[in-house]
């Protein structure tokens, strides 16, 4: 069965948003464009690791070419919106890859769905496959990539505060602390 390619060159809107509150959360990543918009679920830990590499990829080509791409994230495309509504997942992210076009000096960021089968597995984001899982591709301006990563820090840090002692996060209805050997004081 042929994949399901969901394109936005550029989007209107790409973030990365959750539902739900702290402790009970779903990440996803959002992008639109004319009248459409598209919703793929993700874990926290990926959220992270995307603006880390984001981030990452961005300095890199800052350094090595004279690209244009700022420092920081634009105060004018600074987005505190919520996700748009209503949130539909289209599938869960399996893999993320990421790729700078020197060309039209755009990021791009391909999100693929988990896989099915072994068959679906093989596929590697950021190939021409036919065949494969449904994946989610977003070309970025530097600029809008930038505010991608502010918003998307900001939204894994929104959760549960951590604990003093020992870093997991701290629930509203209690925490054992591992360091306190379970005991309070």
């Amino acid at each position: 069965m042929p994949r399901q390619v969901f394109l936005f060159d550029p989007p209107e809107r790409f973030v990365a948003g959750t539902v739900g509150q702290p402790g009970d959360r779903t990440f996803y990543l959002q992008a639109s464009a004319a009248g459409r918009t598209v919703s793929v679920a993700l874990e926290k830990v990926q959220v992270q690791l995307l603006a880390d590499r984001l981030e990452e990829l961005l300095d890199s080509v800052r350094r090595s070419t004279d690209a244009d791409v700022p420092a920081v994230a634009p105060r004018e495309l600074e987005d505190t919106a919520p996700l748009d509504a209503p949130v539909e997942e289209e599938f869960r992210v399996g893999k993320i890859g990421l790729a700078w076009e020197t060309d039209g000096e755009r990021l791009v960021v391909e999100a693929l769905a988990q896989p099915e089968d072994e068959e679906q597995a093989a596929v590697e984001p950021l190939s021409e496959a036919d065949e494969g899982p449904d994946l989610l591709r977003v070309r970025l301006t530097g600029a809008a990539a930038r505010a991608f990563i502010t918003r998307a820090q900001r939204v894994v840090a929104a959760g549960r505060p951590p604990c003093p002692l020992c870093s997991l996060p701290l629930d509203p209805e209690g925490h054992i602390c591992p360091r306190q050997n379970g005991h309070r004081r």
